[in-house]
Protein backbone atom coordinates (compact mmCIF):
# COMPACT_ATOMS: atom_id res chain seq x y z
CA UNK A 1 0.00 0.00 0.00
CA UNK A 2 1.10 3.68 -0.97
CA UNK A 3 2.17 5.91 1.88
CA UNK A 4 -0.47 8.32 0.19
CA UNK A 5 -3.34 5.43 0.89
CA UNK A 6 -2.27 4.36 4.03
CA UNK A 7 -1.49 8.06 5.91
CA UNK A 8 -5.86 9.00 5.63
CA UNK A 9 -6.56 5.18 7.11
CA UNK A 10 -3.67 6.23 10.20
CA UNK A 11 -5.16 9.40 10.46
CA UNK A 12 -8.66 7.78 10.90
CA UNK A 13 -7.39 4.97 13.36
CA UNK A 14 -5.83 7.63 14.91
CA UNK A 15 -8.93 9.97 15.97
CA UNK A 16 -11.01 6.63 16.70
CA UNK A 17 -8.45 6.02 19.30
CA UNK A 18 -8.03 9.14 20.92
CA UNK A 19 -12.10 9.23 21.01
CA UNK A 20 -11.58 6.05 23.37
CA UNK A 21 -9.21 7.57 25.34
CA UNK A 22 -11.10 10.73 25.60
CA UNK A 23 -14.41 9.11 26.89
CA UNK A 24 -15.59 11.18 29.73
CA UNK A 25 -14.96 9.39 33.39
CA UNK A 26 -18.04 7.77 34.69
CA UNK A 27 -18.88 8.03 38.53
CA UNK A 28 -20.39 5.94 41.21
CA UNK A 29 -20.95 5.69 44.75
CA UNK A 30 -20.84 2.67 47.28
CA UNK A 31 -21.45 2.38 51.12
CA UNK A 32 -19.81 -0.27 53.39
CA UNK A 33 -20.93 -1.20 56.65
CA UNK A 34 -17.44 -0.07 58.08
CA UNK A 35 -19.16 3.55 58.13
CA UNK A 36 -18.05 4.61 54.97
CA UNK A 37 -18.78 5.56 51.72
CA UNK A 38 -16.28 5.64 48.54
CA UNK A 39 -16.56 7.64 45.48
CA UNK A 40 -15.57 5.53 42.34
CA UNK A 41 -14.07 6.20 39.09
CA UNK A 42 -14.16 4.69 36.22
CA UNK A 43 -11.90 5.95 33.22
CA UNK A 44 -10.65 3.64 29.95
CA UNK A 45 -12.12 0.38 31.64
CA UNK A 46 -10.43 1.20 35.40
CA UNK A 47 -12.00 1.40 37.94
CA UNK A 48 -10.95 3.11 41.05
CA UNK A 49 -11.19 4.81 44.27
CA UNK A 50 -11.34 8.69 44.53
CA UNK A 51 -12.68 9.31 47.80
CA UNK A 52 -13.29 7.59 51.06
CA UNK A 53 -15.53 9.33 53.05
CA UNK A 54 -16.49 8.65 57.14
CA UNK A 55 -20.44 9.81 56.82
CA UNK A 56 -23.99 8.01 57.25
CA UNK A 57 -23.86 6.77 60.81
CA UNK A 58 -22.23 3.39 61.85
CA UNK A 59 -23.64 1.44 58.95
CA UNK A 60 -23.67 3.11 55.95
CA UNK A 61 -26.61 0.30 54.05
CA UNK A 62 -27.97 2.23 50.61
CA UNK A 63 -27.85 5.47 48.80
CA UNK A 64 -30.41 7.42 46.32
CA UNK A 65 -29.63 10.41 44.08
CA UNK A 66 -31.52 13.34 43.65
CA UNK A 67 -30.34 13.72 39.77
CA UNK A 68 -31.57 17.29 39.92
CA UNK A 69 -30.18 19.09 43.28
CA UNK A 70 -27.47 16.55 42.86
CA UNK A 71 -27.85 15.44 46.47
CA UNK A 72 -27.18 11.47 47.36
CA UNK A 73 -28.93 10.39 50.19
CA UNK A 74 -27.47 7.67 52.28
CA UNK A 75 -29.28 5.42 54.78
CA UNK A 76 -27.45 4.05 58.39
CA UNK A 77 -28.67 1.02 58.72
CA UNK A 78 -27.52 1.47 62.77
CA UNK A 79 -30.33 0.85 65.18
CA UNK A 80 -33.33 -1.35 65.68
CA UNK A 81 -37.36 -1.66 66.90
CA UNK A 82 -36.26 -0.23 70.04
CA UNK A 83 -37.19 3.52 70.50
CA UNK A 84 -34.18 4.36 72.01
CA UNK A 85 -32.08 3.53 69.14
CA UNK A 86 -32.09 4.79 65.81
CA UNK A 87 -29.91 5.38 62.64
CA UNK A 88 -29.78 8.40 60.31
CA UNK A 89 -30.42 10.42 56.83
CA UNK A 90 -27.47 12.39 55.46
CA UNK A 91 -27.35 14.15 52.76
CA UNK A 92 -24.25 14.12 50.63
CA UNK A 93 -23.91 16.99 48.09
CA UNK A 94 -22.05 16.00 44.70
CA UNK A 95 -19.18 18.15 43.69
CA UNK A 96 -18.06 18.88 40.31
CA UNK A 97 -15.43 16.03 39.82
CA UNK A 98 -18.16 13.30 41.27
CA UNK A 99 -17.08 13.19 45.31
CA UNK A 100 -19.33 13.59 48.27
CA UNK A 101 -19.49 16.44 50.88
CA UNK A 102 -21.62 15.46 54.05
CA UNK A 103 -24.37 17.73 54.44
CA UNK A 104 -27.48 17.82 56.73
CA UNK A 105 -27.75 14.77 58.55
CA UNK A 106 -31.23 13.70 60.23
CA UNK A 107 -32.40 11.07 63.10
CA UNK A 108 -34.01 8.26 61.35
CA UNK A 109 -35.89 5.16 63.18
CA UNK A 110 -33.61 2.32 63.49
CA UNK A 111 -32.61 -0.31 60.43
CA UNK A 112 -32.82 1.77 57.66
CA UNK A 113 -32.04 -0.42 54.47
CA UNK A 114 -33.61 1.11 51.43
CA UNK A 115 -35.17 5.09 50.11
CA UNK A 116 -36.69 6.00 47.39
CA UNK A 117 -37.49 9.62 46.27
CA UNK A 118 -41.36 10.60 45.50
CA UNK A 119 -43.29 13.96 44.47
CA UNK A 120 -46.52 15.55 45.34
CA UNK A 121 -47.77 18.88 45.01
CA UNK A 122 -44.37 19.86 43.36
CA UNK A 123 -42.24 18.96 46.25
CA UNK A 124 -40.09 16.16 46.68
CA UNK A 125 -40.01 13.76 49.86
CA UNK A 126 -38.42 10.51 50.31
CA UNK A 127 -39.49 6.83 51.91
CA UNK A 128 -37.48 4.67 53.98
CA UNK A 129 -37.66 1.13 54.77
CA UNK A 130 -36.49 0.24 58.20
CA UNK A 131 -35.94 -3.81 58.05
CA UNK A 132 -34.92 -3.73 61.63
CA UNK A 133 -36.63 -0.99 62.48
CA UNK A 134 -39.94 -2.75 61.39
CA UNK A 135 -41.31 0.25 60.29
CA UNK A 136 -41.44 2.53 57.36
CA UNK A 137 -40.79 6.35 57.51
CA UNK A 138 -40.60 9.59 55.37
CA UNK A 139 -38.96 12.48 55.18
CA UNK A 140 -39.72 16.13 53.61
CA UNK A 141 -36.69 16.93 51.09
CA UNK A 142 -34.30 18.45 51.27
CA UNK A 143 -33.49 17.79 54.27
CA UNK A 144 -32.40 19.74 57.20
CA UNK A 145 -30.17 19.24 60.49
CA UNK A 146 -31.66 17.27 63.21
CA UNK A 147 -35.08 17.37 61.16
CA UNK A 148 -37.84 15.29 62.10
CA UNK A 149 -39.03 11.99 60.23
CA UNK A 150 -43.21 13.39 58.78
CA UNK A 151 -44.52 10.15 59.34
CA UNK A 152 -43.14 6.61 60.79
CA UNK A 153 -45.49 3.55 60.57
CA UNK A 154 -44.36 0.88 63.20
CA UNK A 155 -45.49 -2.92 62.36
CA UNK A 156 -45.92 -6.29 64.49
CA UNK A 157 -46.62 -9.43 63.18
CA UNK A 158 -49.90 -10.73 63.88
CA UNK A 159 -48.66 -14.30 62.89
CA UNK A 160 -45.54 -16.45 63.52
CA UNK A 161 -42.80 -16.43 60.78
CA UNK A 162 -41.74 -19.86 58.90
CA UNK A 163 -37.87 -19.49 60.00
CA UNK A 164 -36.05 -17.22 62.37
CA UNK A 165 -35.29 -14.32 59.86
CA UNK A 166 -39.23 -13.50 60.43
CA UNK A 167 -39.51 -12.86 63.46
CA UNK A 168 -40.66 -9.64 63.54
CA UNK A 169 -41.82 -7.30 60.53
CA UNK A 170 -38.88 -6.50 58.26
CA UNK A 171 -39.48 -3.88 55.45
CA UNK A 172 -36.65 -4.23 52.84
CA UNK A 173 -37.35 -1.93 50.14
CA UNK A 174 -39.86 0.70 49.06
CA UNK A 175 -40.86 1.62 45.56
CA UNK A 176 -42.24 3.97 43.66
CA UNK A 177 -45.05 2.96 41.28
CA UNK A 178 -45.19 3.78 37.41
CA UNK A 179 -47.51 6.50 38.01
CA UNK A 180 -45.55 7.76 41.14
CA UNK A 181 -48.74 7.68 43.06
CA UNK A 182 -48.19 4.91 45.20
CA UNK A 183 -45.35 3.38 47.06
CA UNK A 184 -45.32 -0.80 47.95
CA UNK A 185 -42.53 -2.24 50.42
CA UNK A 186 -41.89 -5.78 50.45
CA UNK A 187 -42.37 -7.13 53.91
CA UNK A 188 -39.76 -9.74 54.50
CA UNK A 189 -40.84 -10.67 58.17
CA UNK A 190 -44.59 -10.64 57.58
CA UNK A 191 -44.91 -12.04 54.59
CA UNK A 192 -46.85 -9.14 52.51
CA UNK A 193 -46.76 -6.09 50.05
CA UNK A 194 -47.72 -3.07 52.31
CA UNK A 195 -49.28 -0.43 49.74
CA UNK A 196 -49.11 3.23 50.47
CA UNK A 197 -51.17 6.10 48.25
CA UNK A 198 -49.10 9.76 47.88
CA UNK A 199 -51.29 12.63 49.20
CA UNK A 200 -51.20 15.75 48.08
CA UNK A 201 -49.20 17.30 50.85
CA UNK A 202 -46.07 14.08 50.75
CA UNK A 203 -47.96 11.97 53.73
CA UNK A 204 -48.83 8.09 52.57
CA UNK A 205 -52.22 6.56 53.55
CA UNK A 206 -52.03 3.01 54.28
CA UNK A 207 -53.99 0.68 51.32
CA UNK A 208 -55.11 -2.76 51.81
CA UNK A 209 -51.54 -5.36 52.04
CA UNK A 210 -51.36 -8.08 49.90
CA UNK A 211 -50.58 -11.52 51.54
CA UNK A 212 -47.45 -13.19 49.65
CA UNK A 213 -47.03 -16.84 50.14
CA UNK A 214 -46.12 -18.17 53.47
CA UNK A 215 -42.68 -18.42 54.11
CA UNK A 216 -41.61 -16.53 50.80
CA UNK A 217 -39.74 -13.31 53.00
CA UNK A 218 -40.42 -11.08 49.89
CA UNK A 219 -37.00 -8.36 49.64
CA UNK A 220 -37.02 -6.39 46.34
CA UNK A 221 -39.40 -6.33 43.06
CA UNK A 222 -39.48 -3.99 40.05
CA UNK A 223 -42.42 -2.59 38.34
CA UNK A 224 -43.17 -3.10 34.62
CA UNK A 225 -45.47 -1.09 32.12
CA UNK A 226 -46.04 -0.96 28.72
CA UNK A 227 -46.49 3.38 29.41
CA UNK A 228 -50.39 3.45 27.35
CA UNK A 229 -53.40 5.21 29.05
CA UNK A 230 -54.81 8.02 30.32
CA UNK A 231 -54.72 9.92 33.63
CA UNK A 232 -57.98 9.95 35.29
CA UNK A 233 -59.14 10.76 38.59
CA UNK A 234 -59.38 7.10 40.39
CA UNK A 235 -61.74 8.19 43.03
CA UNK A 236 -60.66 9.99 46.50
CA UNK A 237 -56.99 9.63 45.80
CA UNK A 238 -55.74 10.87 41.84
CA UNK A 239 -54.03 8.43 40.08
CA UNK A 240 -52.96 7.37 36.70
CA UNK A 241 -54.75 4.77 34.48
CA UNK A 242 -52.65 3.38 32.87
CA UNK A 243 -52.28 0.35 30.90
CA UNK A 244 -50.98 -3.35 30.92
CA UNK A 245 -48.81 -3.05 34.55
CA UNK A 246 -46.88 -6.09 36.25
CA UNK A 247 -45.10 -6.42 39.68
CA UNK A 248 -41.86 -8.77 39.43
CA UNK A 249 -40.89 -9.57 42.80
CA UNK A 250 -37.73 -11.58 44.34
CA UNK A 251 -38.21 -13.87 47.23
CA UNK A 252 -35.38 -14.06 49.51
CA UNK A 253 -36.52 -17.40 51.82
CA UNK A 254 -38.97 -18.65 49.31
CA UNK A 255 -35.85 -18.66 46.64
CA UNK A 256 -38.63 -17.53 44.22
CA UNK A 257 -39.78 -15.09 41.64
CA UNK A 258 -43.37 -14.07 41.72
CA UNK A 259 -45.23 -11.69 38.79
CA UNK A 260 -48.15 -10.25 39.37
CA UNK A 261 -51.10 -8.22 37.17
CA UNK A 262 -51.32 -4.82 38.77
CA UNK A 263 -54.71 -3.00 38.52
CA UNK A 264 -55.95 0.82 39.16
CA UNK A 265 -59.39 0.56 40.56
CA UNK A 266 -61.57 3.17 41.04
CA UNK A 267 -60.73 2.29 44.80
CA UNK A 268 -57.65 4.81 45.04
CA UNK A 269 -55.88 1.44 46.02
CA UNK A 270 -53.78 -0.30 43.82
CA UNK A 271 -54.62 -4.06 43.24
CA UNK A 272 -52.48 -7.01 42.48
CA UNK A 273 -53.49 -10.83 41.14
CA UNK A 274 -50.47 -13.35 41.36
CA UNK A 275 -50.00 -14.99 37.93
CA UNK A 276 -46.70 -17.23 38.09
CA UNK A 277 -44.82 -18.19 40.93
CA UNK A 278 -41.05 -19.83 39.49
CA UNK A 279 -37.54 -20.46 40.82
CA UNK A 280 -35.03 -18.13 39.05
CA UNK A 281 -32.44 -21.03 38.97
CA UNK A 282 -31.07 -23.18 36.43
CA UNK A 283 -33.11 -26.52 36.47
CA UNK A 284 -35.31 -25.12 38.53
CA UNK A 285 -33.99 -25.55 41.76
CA UNK A 286 -32.13 -22.55 44.39
CA UNK A 287 -28.81 -24.54 45.89
CA UNK A 288 -29.07 -24.96 49.54
CA UNK A 289 -27.93 -21.69 51.16
CA UNK A 290 -28.77 -19.50 48.00
CA UNK A 291 -30.97 -16.72 47.84
CA UNK A 292 -32.30 -13.96 45.35
CA UNK A 293 -31.81 -10.62 46.49
CA UNK A 294 -31.23 -7.72 44.13
CA UNK A 295 -33.84 -7.53 41.20
CA UNK A 296 -33.74 -4.92 38.09
CA UNK A 297 -35.14 -5.02 34.08
CA UNK A 298 -33.96 -2.72 31.06
CA UNK A 299 -37.46 -3.66 28.63
CA UNK A 300 -38.33 -7.08 28.82
CA UNK A 301 -34.67 -8.48 30.18
CA UNK A 302 -35.05 -9.00 33.85
CA UNK A 303 -31.73 -9.11 35.65
CA UNK A 304 -31.46 -11.12 39.69
CA UNK A 305 -28.55 -11.33 41.53
CA UNK A 306 -27.68 -15.30 43.73
CA UNK A 307 -26.07 -14.90 46.75
CA UNK A 308 -24.14 -17.86 48.14
CA UNK A 309 -24.79 -20.23 45.34
CA UNK A 310 -20.82 -20.35 44.59
CA UNK A 311 -22.44 -21.30 40.61
CA UNK A 312 -18.92 -19.81 39.38
CA UNK A 313 -16.74 -20.58 41.81
CA UNK A 314 -15.42 -18.85 44.33
CA UNK A 315 -18.24 -16.34 42.89
CA UNK A 316 -22.00 -16.57 42.60
CA UNK A 317 -24.68 -15.50 40.00
CA UNK A 318 -26.87 -13.39 37.88
CA UNK A 319 -29.51 -14.60 35.96
CA UNK A 320 -31.22 -12.88 33.29
CA UNK A 321 -35.18 -13.52 32.74
CA UNK A 322 -37.29 -13.69 29.32
CA UNK A 323 -40.38 -11.55 30.03
CA UNK A 324 -43.20 -13.01 27.80
CA UNK A 325 -45.08 -10.63 25.51
CA UNK A 326 -48.17 -12.53 25.85
CA UNK A 327 -48.92 -13.01 29.77
CA UNK A 328 -45.95 -11.14 31.02
CA UNK A 329 -44.20 -14.56 32.99
CA UNK A 330 -40.55 -14.99 32.78
CA UNK A 331 -38.80 -17.69 31.97
CA UNK A 332 -34.84 -17.95 32.47
CA UNK A 333 -32.51 -17.39 30.06
CA UNK A 334 -28.80 -17.18 31.10
CA UNK A 335 -27.26 -17.20 34.21
CA UNK A 336 -23.51 -15.62 34.62
CA UNK A 337 -21.10 -14.84 37.44
CA UNK A 338 -21.21 -12.05 39.53
CA UNK A 339 -17.39 -11.85 40.18
CA UNK A 340 -17.64 -11.86 43.99
CA UNK A 341 -19.30 -13.34 46.81
CA UNK A 342 -22.94 -12.47 48.10
CA UNK A 343 -23.85 -10.05 45.20
CA UNK A 344 -26.00 -7.78 47.48
CA UNK A 345 -26.86 -5.14 44.86
CA UNK A 346 -26.11 -4.41 41.42
CA UNK A 347 -27.03 -1.57 39.16
CA UNK A 348 -27.64 -1.19 34.94
CA UNK A 349 -26.41 2.08 33.32
CA UNK A 350 -28.70 4.67 31.43
CA UNK A 351 -26.63 3.22 28.32
CA UNK A 352 -27.48 -0.14 28.89
CA UNK A 353 -24.36 -1.18 28.35
CA UNK A 354 -22.56 -1.45 31.90
CA UNK A 355 -23.50 -3.33 34.83
CA UNK A 356 -22.58 -2.39 38.38
CA UNK A 357 -22.28 -5.49 41.05
CA UNK A 358 -21.95 -4.88 44.40
CA UNK A 359 -20.47 -7.74 46.13
CA UNK A 360 -20.94 -7.77 49.84
CA UNK A 361 -19.10 -10.71 51.22
CA UNK A 362 -15.91 -9.98 48.98
CA UNK A 363 -16.33 -6.19 49.08
CA UNK A 364 -15.53 -5.68 45.44
CA UNK A 365 -17.81 -3.52 42.76
CA UNK A 366 -17.54 -5.63 39.86
CA UNK A 367 -18.49 -3.72 36.24
CA UNK A 368 -19.56 -6.12 33.17
CA UNK A 369 -20.72 -5.28 30.25
CA UNK A 370 -24.05 -5.63 28.66
CA UNK A 371 -25.26 -6.19 25.42
CA UNK A 372 -28.20 -3.63 24.99
CA UNK A 373 -29.80 -5.38 21.68
CA UNK A 374 -29.33 -8.54 22.93
CA UNK A 375 -29.40 -8.18 26.86
CA UNK A 376 -26.63 -10.49 27.74
CA UNK A 377 -24.10 -9.56 30.67
CA UNK A 378 -20.83 -10.07 28.74
CA UNK A 379 -17.01 -10.09 29.52
CA UNK A 380 -15.39 -8.07 32.90
CA UNK A 381 -14.67 -4.54 32.67
CA UNK A 382 -12.99 -4.38 35.92
CA UNK A 383 -13.54 -5.67 39.80
CA UNK A 384 -12.28 -3.43 42.73
CA UNK A 385 -11.78 -4.32 46.61
CA UNK A 386 -13.71 -1.13 48.05
CA UNK A 387 -13.28 -2.02 51.80
CA UNK A 388 -12.84 -5.06 53.46
CA UNK A 389 -14.66 -7.93 52.76
CA UNK A 390 -17.00 -9.00 55.34
CA UNK A 391 -18.21 -12.55 56.99
CA UNK A 392 -21.23 -14.18 54.75
CA UNK A 393 -24.43 -13.98 56.65
CA UNK A 394 -23.53 -10.89 58.56
CA UNK A 395 -24.17 -6.65 58.00
CA UNK A 396 -20.66 -6.52 57.52
CA UNK A 397 -19.14 -5.72 53.89
CA UNK A 398 -20.29 -3.79 51.18
CA UNK A 399 -23.45 -2.32 51.10
CA UNK A 400 -24.29 -0.97 48.20
CA UNK A 401 -23.20 0.67 44.70
CA UNK A 402 -25.33 3.66 42.52
CA UNK A 403 -24.30 5.21 39.28
CA UNK A 404 -24.14 8.62 38.91
CA UNK A 405 -26.70 9.15 36.67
Amino acid sequence: MHLQTLLPILSVLGTTSAAVASKPAAHLWATHYSGDVYSLTLKNNDLSISQTLKTCGGMPSWLTLDPKTRTVYCTDESGSADPSTHGSLTALRVKSDGTLREGPVAQAVGGGVNSVVYEAGGKKFLAMAHYGGSAISTFALPIKQNQPTLQAFHFNLTRPGKVDQQDSPHPHQVILDPTGSFIVSPDLGADLLRVYAIEDGGKLSECPSVNITYGSGPRHGVFWTDGTGQSADAGPKKTAAIGETKLYLANEIGGTIMVFDVAYPRSGCLSFEKIQTMVPYPGGVMPKGATPAGISRVGDDIYVSIRSDQGFQPSDSMVLLDRSPVDGSVELRDSTSALGKVPRTFVINRAGDLVAIGNQASATVAIVRRDPNTGELGEEVDVLQVGQPGTIGLAEGLSSVIWDE
